[in-house]
């Protein structure tokens, strides 16, 4: 499957503030149903003239706050991101990818439970100005268990 690739302004409409309510699956890759819900609020803010884009997210009940940092590299029309929060504050493994219209598709791995998986994010642009944002993994690249989703909506 090739890499999708993207535009430079794919993520302006995340510029500025949001609320944002999370759902959590709570035990990855082992059949589990059960989600959990908390709420929080995050700001994005473009630099070096919308090449690298960082947003803070702040997770008020689950006492800890996280970091994305996207860079566009512009030879290859093609979005990096990478997260980390505060409770390590390590980078994990990147994703890759772009828009094709309102929606983005972004591919990586990494390992969940000692076990290397892929890793698939789906950005989507919301009629009203809201974004919806969704984390997959899969063991074998076919089948994909969601696992964390987030629903972004403008403060007010």
């Amino acid at each position: 499957m090739p890499m999708p690739t993207g535009d430079l302004h794919d993520f302006d409409f995340l510029d500025g503030a949001w609320n944002v309510h999370n759902r959590f699956l709570r035990r990855r890759l082992q059949g589990d149903d059960v989600w959990e819900e908390f709420p929080a609020t995050s700001r994005l803010e473009r630099r070096l003239g919308s090449l690298v884009n960082v947003d803070e997210i702040v997770f008020p009940t689950r006492g800890f706050t996280g970091m994305t940092v996207r860079l566009f590299d512009a030879r290859e029309r093609r979005w990096a991101i990478y997260w980390t929060d505060s409770r390590r504050a390590v980078l994990f493994p990147p994703v890759f990818g772009g828009f094709d219209g309102d929606r983005g598709l972004f591919y990586g791995e990494d390992s969940e439970g000692g076990r290397t998986v892929q890793v698939r994010f789906i950005w989507e642009r919301r009629a009203g100005g809201g974004a919806h944002w969704e984390q997959a993994f899969s063991l074998d690249g076919r089948t994909w268990e969601t696992n964390w989703t987030m629903e972004f909506t403008r403060p007010g």
